[in-house]
């Protein structure tokens, strides 16, 4: 079988695979890749760039049903959640194709001597980027737009089992008008990308996955001496310590935690509740979590299966582990197939293993704290330090905290906020970069000092 494949997880039922590309097409790729940079890329304005990446957008919503369904079969999670990610990643190509004049062009710099200075900003070369499977059009759509609008040539792997959503995004470009070259998908081993990598022609990569996939493509970037951007994992705190409604920070909370059937990165995985509002949120939290429907993809659910077999598996291995330790499972636990029925777990302790874990799925942990001190405490507790969520009816309160916590995100009184403007991404293991907003157009553009004598 291939690497490469269609496997619906909530049947186990393989739609299509795809051979894995030859040397002879990686090398093509990376000529192609390049040429279009030497040539196209420089040939042409940012402004005429961002004309056909808007085209790019707006495919994205004139095939919105297609794309949706494709990626339901690739990894599973719910309709109406497919649905919304082909419109945000539609709203994140825009916003590069609209404000184009912003990351690109000269800047001038204020000089103590006579004469002038800029900073011209302009593109690098071909880049890899290596994409995960749990958001196939979203995560695309961060990286490759604003480079393309720079000027900078893509190389696309996607997840092994993501074939068919990373084929649709290349055709969106090539029928935007993008000569061959500009974005070209590859169906690569990892072997195949180290090679990507090494090539000189090639001057960057791009990671969003796990910290074990992060680290070992930070190891080649570093000894072919290439920049490289990190997005790995999170596993997000989600404190409590005042509110005026508990009703609707739970709801909150459980939105947050279930989207995309558990399997977001920065989603708030550890609940951390002061101790005169634990027990009723406990017991909220529990009530909206149980009540969460699993099914289909395609059929009017809360939450999907995991994206595969193994990675319900590794999600229920660790609830067990974390029983087995002490932890009290106060609701779910229970796997049928790729499917994990929402799971609540209290008593964690530093000792136990689940401790210091991501858990990629519909789990959580609840923490009982006695102040705000113990509770930045405990936020900062963990290896990761992507985002995190504060909810405080006191707003210099929330100010400390969100000065105090070691992420690169902080939401004060509200989940799902993400916006194409605003820059993601995170500090500690979670990675070294950003992506989204402005931010994210720095990443791989070379800043170009020009001085100008009087």
């Amino acid at each position: 079988m291939s690497s490469y494949a269609v496997t619906n997880p909530s049947t186990g039922e393989v739609h299509a695979e795809y051979p894995v590309a030859t040397d002879a097409e990686i090398a093509a790729a990376i000529a192609a890749a390049d040429s279009a940079h030497r040539t196209w890329a420089r040939q042409t304005t940012p402004e005429e760039r961002a004309a056909m990446v808007r085209k790019v957008a707006e495919l994205h919503r004139e095939r919105m049903d297609d794309l949706a369904a494709i990626i339901v079969r690739e990894m599973g999670k719910p309709l109406s959640h497919a649905t919304g990610e082909v419109e945000f990643a539609a709203d994140i190509t825009e916003f590069y194709a609209d404000n184009w004049d912003k990351f690109t062009g000269a800047t001038p710099l204020e000089i103590l001597g006579a004469g002038s200075a800029v900073i011209q900003r302009s593109s690098i070369g071909p880049l890899l980027g290596i994409m995960p499977w749990n958001f196939p059009y979203y995560q695309v759509a961060r990286f490759a737009a604003p480079n393309v609008v720079l000027g900078n040539t893509i190389i696309l792997k996607h997840a092994p089992q993501c074939p068919e959503s990373s084929a649709a995004i290349a055709q969106m470009y090539a029928d935007a008008g993008f000569p061959e070259g500009v974005y070209v998908n590859v169906y690569a081993s990892n072997d195949q990308a180290a090679t990507i990598i090494a090539d000189p022609r090639v001057q960057g990569v791009s990671v969003t996955g796990s910290e074990r996939a992060g680290s070992a493509v930070a190891a080649l970037a570093g000894a072919n001496l290439k920049k490289v951007a990190l997005e790995l994992g999170g596993s997000d705190p989600f404190i409590v310590l005042s509110t005026e409604d508990l009703g609707s920070v739970v709801d909150q909370a459980v939105e947050a935690r279930l989207d995309n059937s558990g399997q977001s990165c920065n989603a708030p995985k550890r609940f951390i509740v002061l101790e005169d509002l634990y027990d009723e949120f406990v017991e909220k939290f529990t009530t909206a979590m149980s009540d969460a429907t699993m099914g289909d993809g395609f059929d009017d659910c809360t939450i999907g299966p995991l994206s595969s077999l193994l990675a319900a598996e590794r999600l229920e291995e660790q609830v067990n582990n974390a029983v087995a330790q002490g932890a009290t499972l106060a609701l779910g636990g229970t796997r049928e197939g790729a499917f994990y029925a929402p799971t609540v777990l209290t008593d964690v302790t530093p000792e136990m293993d689940v401790y210091r874990q991501e858990l990629f799925g519909p789990a959580s942990t609840i923490y009982k704290v006695t102040s705000e001190q113990e509770a930045v405490d405990l936020a900062n507790a963990t290896d990761y330090g992507l985002g995190s969520y504060v909810y405080t009816t006191d707003p210099e309160q929330a100010s400390r905290i969100a000065e105090s916590i070691d992420a690169g995100m902080v939401y004060i009184n509200c989940v799902l906020a993400d916006s194409p403007e605003l820059p993601f991404g995170g500090v500690k293991r979670s990675g070294t970069s950003r992506e989204m907003g402005l931010l994210a157009a720095d990443e791989f553009v070379n800043k170009k000092l020009i001085r100008t004598a009087a």
